[in-house]
């Protein structure tokens, strides 16, 4: 997902040290060995999550004919993203076989409990978030996810759905002051997605939401993005995680996230994320920023030094503070954790297991 990139650039610079937050225990117990960042962290017999590395993740996935030509992950993968059938097999089998499981289980139960209550209610959709930092590679993922889940039994119809369509139009920004804050939560209509999710997970047959473009770096105006009855919805942004907020008299608000019944962060260094972002700038800066339409295109023509200044700080001022207070303490709410190395490659996975 590209956003917040041009965010910030000439303005303040957000300092991610002025606001403080309490670690909590759950975050602390996701924090990788200091001495090996790719080794999965150690299990707590008594803790809520388990650790696997990436060969023991591998070992899950039953044998079934699921396979990627490299053609579709050509479509499917980021810019400058390096996953192959290699990561497919190994990592992105064995999480929708999962995922198939928690979609079975989580169907029964709905039959069962609207039995119960007398209900004649058909199934609602499996709603799926993924949450992860600008860069870190959660589009490829969540496009995967939505390739494997459609090939899986049954043939579910598997909609995917990005947090960008309820970004603010960048005029409502500028009215509301927040226009070098592009991507924090508070740039998000929350109360649209919110009302959107809940439509779908409702069971209402046709839901809308509005499209942005990257292209112009805005939401596009009278186009929407229709989701018609989907077994499976997932949605896809950096902030899909926040927990409620509190309202002034002290009540606290529904979340997206309530709503969902799998949910998938894809987490990296920071290092590591704040140099695939630099490098996709990069990219950019060779492809799309070289269409006369884009809202970018002023970088296309920069020096290398002025490229490389303009990336960092804008990852420095933007993109780091946004992952460092909102994007990463929202990792301990998900149900899967997908840790990835150096070379983009995931290195182990962290399994809630309560």
């Amino acid at each position: 997902m590209f956003v917040t990139l041009a965010a910030g650039l000439g303005q303040t610079r957000v300092d991610p040290t002025s606001k403080t937050r309490e670690v909590s225990a759950v975050e602390e117990l996701l924090r990788p060995s200091v001495s090996d960042p790719n080794a999965a962290p150690e299990d707590d017999p008594y803790g809520p999550y388990v650790a696997l590395d990436r060969g023991q993740w591998a070992a899950l996935a039953e044998a079934v004919p699921w396979k990627v030509d490299e053609q579709t992950l050509a479509r499917l993968r980021g810019l400058g993203d390096p996953t192959d059938a290699a990561e497919v097999a190994e990592v992105y089998l064995p999480l929708t076989q999962l995922l198939n499981l928690y979609w079975e289980r989580t169907s029964a139960l709905f039959g069962t409990s609207h039995d119960f209550l007398g209900l004649s209610d058909r199934r609602t959709p499996f709603v799926i978030g993924v949450a992860g930092s600008v860069a870190v590679g959660k589009s490829t993922t969540s496009r995967l996810m939505k390739e494997l889940l459609s090939r899986g039994p049954n043939r579910p119809r598997v909609d995917l759905i990005t947090s960008d369509g309820f970004l603010h139009p960048n005029a409502k920004l500028a009215e509301l002051g927040l226009s070098d804050r592009k991507g924090f939560p508070e740039s998000y209509d929350r109360r649209a997605l919110l009302r959107f999710v809940m439509d779908v997970k409702s069971g209402k047959p046709e839901v809308t939401a509005p499209v942005y473009s990257h292209l112009v770096y805005d939401i596009v105006p009278g186009e929407r993005i229709v989701v018609r009855d989907p077994d499976i919805l997932i949605v896809e942004g950096l902030n899909v995680l926040q927990p409620a907020t509190r309202r002034a008299d002290g009540t606290t608000a529904l979340a997206v996230s309530d709503f969902f019944d799998f949910s998938v962060y894809v987490d990296a260094r920071t290092d590591f994320i704040r140099q695939w972002y630099v490098e996709r700038f990069f990219r950019l800066r060779q492809t799309a920023f070289r269409n006369p339409a884009s809202f970018f295109t002023r970088y296309a023509e920069m020096s290398e030094g002025e490229a490389l200044a303009t990336a960092e700080g804008l990852w420095d001022s933007i993109n780091g503070p946004n992952l460092e207070l909102n994007i990463r303490p929202t990792r301990g709410r998900a149900t899967v954790i997908l840790r990835k190395g150096e070379n983009h490659q995931v290195k182990w996975v962290r399994v809630r297991k309560v």
